[in-house]
């Protein structure tokens, strides 16, 4: 019997059936790319797996993708300095946050045609659609808090202060709200319904979170930190279990529920970090994909599993301002691009 056991258990390895197995065959690539024209810079991207399109922000506009064809397939025009852009498919409303107009630009998700637009708080970044509660949460960078909309009405329902700036944010499907606070180095939650922070979690050591993604299903919350880590916070204890090293440079992080893999998009290194969900809370970087310079933000879509990731290519940076941390170089006109990536 115990021959028999032995025998099985290589065999299930082999077969990839345990993780060890399992990740080891994991490769991703780039598989396609997508160029644009224009010399506009971008921020955040939303893959709609409904529609298959892809609404790609780039500083005046939204470009809307094709991902059946991958293949331009029009524009949102009028959204000044827009950072993100949120769906609500249930609605038929897509949602843009206007960074520099300090307003939300609502679209009608089939015809890309305006429908509304509504004030915010100072510098509107990410935005948020939450099924749960069917509200839209925008996160605003200058003056550190919610904007809260009601997504059917285009209604401001009220303000979420967070005592520090947020970053990007992610939902649980269930009325839970997670965002980063880049300049405190952690995650709040966020209760949907009511409107109002719950929780605080620190994620240090990990310093400066930007991307963040869920598994809902295991209550995992994943932060990518601008100190070339991930952080894993469990959501029932609210502690941090684990953290995990990736490359420099990140500003957008991923999860795919149906193969319990996290990503973290690193800009400066020009590559992809991809972060298994072993059993036992063991979390670790099964492989590193070769993308490029400035690929720093990315989204997954669930149901095809691509990942898509745009950059472009740059001239020289301009000289600090006073008070800049650094200055962004320009954009070379027709060199921006969004990358495809998959498993193969």
């Amino acid at each position: 019997m115990k021959n028999i056991v032995k025998v099985l258990f290589t065999l299930l390895v082999a077969g990839g059936v345990f993780s060890a197995g399992l990740f080891a065959g994991t490769k991703y690539r780039e598989v396609d790319s997508v160029h644009l024209d224009g010399d506009e810079g971008w921020d955040y991207l939303t893959a709609d797996s409904a529609l298959s399109k892809l609404f790609v922000s780039r500083g005046t506009h939204v470009a809307v993708i094709d991902t059946f064809g991958n293949t331009p397939a029009g524009e949102i025009a009028g959204t000044d300095g827009v950072h993100g852009i949120a769906a609500a498919d249930s609605l038929n409303r897509g949602f843009t946050s206007n960074g520099k107009a300090n307003t939300v630009t609502i679209f009608d998700l089939k015809t890309l045609k305006k429908i509304g637009e509504v004030k915010t708080g100072e510098n509107p970044d990410a935005i948020l659609y939450d099924g749960f509660s069917k509200k839209v949460f925008t996160f605003n960078g200058k003056s550190k808090d919610s904007t809260v909309i009601d997504a059917a009405t285009g209604k401001v329902l009220g303000t979420i202060p967070f005592g520090g700036k947020p970053e990007f944010a992610c939902c649980d499907g269930k009325g839970m709200v997670y965002a980063n606070i880049e300049d405190t180095s952690e995650v709040v939650e966020i209760d949907s319904v009511r409107g109002a922070v719950t929780r605080r979690f620190s994620i240090k050591p990990g310093e400066e979170p930007t991307g963040i993604a869920i598994d809902a299903v295991n209550g995992y919350v994943f932060s990518g930190c601008r100190n070339k880590m991930m952080t894993v916070i469990d959501i029932k204890s609210g502690k941090l279990i684990a953290t995990v090293p990736v490359g420099a440079g990140v500003d957008g992080c991923g999860f795919d529920p149906d193969k319990k893999l996290a990503f973290t998009a690193n800009g400066q290194d020009g590559t992809m970090s991809v972060i298994n969900e072993a059993s036992k809370g063991k979390f670790e970087v099964i492989q590193t994909v070769e993308t490029k310079k400035g690929a720093r933000t990315m989204t997954v879509d669930a149901a095809t599993h691509k990942i898509y990731l745009p950059t472009a290519d740059f001239g020289p940076a301009p000289e600090k301002k006073p008070g800049e941390k650094w200055a962004r170089p320009p954009v070379i006109k027709g060199s921006f691009v969004v990358l495809v990536v998959e498993e193969k």
